[in-house]
């Protein structure tokens, strides 16, 4: 059996105990029909399942415990992590696209530049163990290449782009650095303090998109869309503060705490006239004001 089979397997096993509990017949099971599916062998005995979960113990960071008394097998609440669910979608991916050597036909892919995704590692490495790296760094409203010497925190997605949080050393201010314009990075030796109770999932909890140097509170807005985009909202919510509040026939309302900055208000834009900015006032006269530079733009 080849190495790809096996973590095939291990996915499988994983997706199918995050769909909730199970024997270890119904798993074996599963495997058997995703067998057929994929083309590959997949089944197993109960002691390789057994093994099974070692590895994926080993390699996904999750524990699948068994309950004796009902005799199922389930994953630990503490192991639903966003970081598992984006291994197991990468791997399915992966699997997906080695289906065939021409995939032109079947897949259209988005044209985009590389996102910078070489550093990953790098910078992770860099976190944990608390070094200062170093690369040069192109912004967008700028021509010129800066060096740059930082303390790197946290990485964070949003919007397809992944940034750097840092502590630049030039001036000691903490910054977002979108990876996809870092030149190329350099790992020194140079150990760095990691700053007192700071905790990156606090520090973006009430930010839409990238961190603002903004100093704005927190603030409680609520949006009122057109039941067509009320759909998508729910499916697919602004935020994690996100509460529907109204839904019906005529509208779906939410309310959200979040700081007000421009990434968020670029969002409100995108979906034109489809939602109404009910409060805060502050806001709408933002929005309202956007509208109009933008009108003003097409005055004869």
């Amino acid at each position: 059996m080849s190495k790809r089979e096996y973590f095939l397997r291990y996915s499988l096993i994983l997706k199918r105990l995050q769909k909730g509990e199970a024997t270890f017949d119904e798993i074996s099971g599963y495997l058997e029909r995703e067998s057929e599916l994929l083309d590959y062998d997949l089944t197993i005995s109960k002691r390789t399942f057994q093994r099974d979960l070692n590895e994926i113990r080993d390699i996904f960071q999750v524990d699948i415990q068994y309950d004796f008394s009902r005799k199922v097998y389930f994953v630990s609440d503490g192991n639903r992590s966003e970081v598992t669910g984006r291994m197991l979608e990468a791997f399915d991916m992966f699997n997906a696209l080695n289906l065939t050597d021409d995939l032109s036909q079947f897949i259209h892919f988005e044209k985009r530049k590389a996102q910078g995704t070489e550093h990953f590692y790098g910078l992770l490495h860099c976190i944990k163990n608390r070094l200062v790296v170093r690369f040069p760094y192109l912004k967008f409203e700028e021509d010129e290449i800066t060096k740059r010497e930082a303390e790197p925190y946290a990485l964070k997605e949003f919007k397809g782009r992944w940034y750097l949080l840092a502590n630049d050393q030039k001036d000691g201010m903490l910054k977002t650095f979108g990876l996809d314009r870092i030149q190329e990075l350099e790992i020194t030796k140079k150990k760095f303090q990691w700053p007192v109770g700071f905790n990156a999932n606090e520090l973006f909890r009430d930010y839409f998109g990238i961190i603002s140097t903004a100093e704005r509170e927190p603030e409680e807005v609520v949006l009122s869309f057109d039941p067509f985009q009320g759909k998508y909202v729910k499916s697919f919510p602004l935020h994690e503060s996100q509460k529907v509040i109204t839904d019906n026939d005529t509208e779906t309302r939410i309310r959200l705490s979040v700081h007000i900055t421009y990434d968020f208000v670029v969002e409100l834009l995108s979906f034109g006239g489809r939602v109404k900015i009910i409060s805060p006032v502050s806001l709408q006269k933002e929005v309202r004001n956007a509208y109009r530079s933008a009108l003003s733009q097409y005055k004869k």
